[in-house]
């Protein structure tokens, strides 16, 4: 559940607006006990009652929360607006639809949020991260670059950026640096099977069998209930012509939850 944004303005409210206050902490209180359809109603009745509030842009977030947890997602986009409309520059608002707009597919969008998140607050993690992966999917390396290094410098251990960072070198044909990152994202994290998935790809694509298999085993001790680590040792079996192991990785990758088109398209070159 996302935090409930506190109540500072809301408490500078002359006297005359005493029931739009009472409606807005019942519906917070609401909120936190799960009464999600009676909040909505509670926070539009706040609304109703004192339309002009600047304050009302966050009864729009809480609504838009409450709308993406049950299923409404392009109403959540409406209501984000309507907040933003109130109040450009609320980072609450900016990171809620942010965030909806990448989980719905509109990257760009997303992008344009996340930017303006960094406007106002230069040094913001999240971010930075989302727009260094955005960056990345567009292939504008120069610039998930400079927001990877700024990241960097303000959590250097932080795991899912290094993560980034490392696949952004590799993408950015810069082998030895992608290495250099994912070794180091080892000794700091020696107990993450991802590591091992991710070290062992970069290996299999320079066709080092025999280390990347090592990972792989690695990655299977780690987390023996990841479809990911079979399905990876798999393919690394796979390379070394070694069918019966592949096989049995890739039918576990299956028991496991793996996608079941791709790893029938590679149980066809078991034939």
């Amino acid at each position: 559940m996302k935090p409930i944004f506190p109540l500072l303005l809301l408490f500078s409210l002359p006297g005359s607006a005493q029931s739009y206050k009472e409606y807005v902490e019942r519906g917070l209180s609401q909120m936190e006990h799960d009464s999600l359809t009676q909040a909505e109603q509670t926070f539009r009745q706040a609304m109703q009652l004192s339309p002009a509030l600047k304050s009302n842009a966050l009864l729009f977030r809480h609504i838009g929360q409450i709308q993406e947890r049950t299923g409404r997602d392009h109403e959540a986009l409406e209501s984000y607006t309507l907040g933003l409309n109130l109040s450009p520059t609320t980072l609450g608002l900016l990171l809620d639809r942010a965030s909806l707009y990448y989980r719905l597919g509109n990257e760009q969008r997303a992008l344009s949020d996340y930017s303006a998140v960094l406007d106002l607050s230069p040094d913001h993690t999240e971010a930075l991260f989302f727009r260094a992966h955005l960056y990345t999917r567009k292939q504008d390396y120069r610039k998930a670059r400079q927001d990877y290094d700024h990241l960097l410098r303000l959590q250097p251990t932080r795991e899912d950026a290094l993560q980034g960072f490392c696949l952004l070198n590799a993408k950015d044909r810069r082998p030895r640096e992608a290495m250099e990152v994912v070794n180091n994202l080892i000794q700091l994290y020696p107990h993450h099977a991802t590591n091992y998935l991710l070290r062992g790809g970069m290996e299999l694509q320079e066709k080092q069998y025999e280390v990347a298999l090592y990972d792989f085993d690695k990655a299977v001790e780690l987390a023996p209930e990841n479809p990911d680590a079979y399905l990876s040792r798999g393919e690394c079996y796979l390379s070394m012509k070694k069918k019966k192991q592949a096989k049995k990785d890739l039918q576990r990758a299956l028991e496991l939850g793996a996608d079941r088109q791709y790893v029938m398209q590679l149980m066809r070159q078991l034939k």
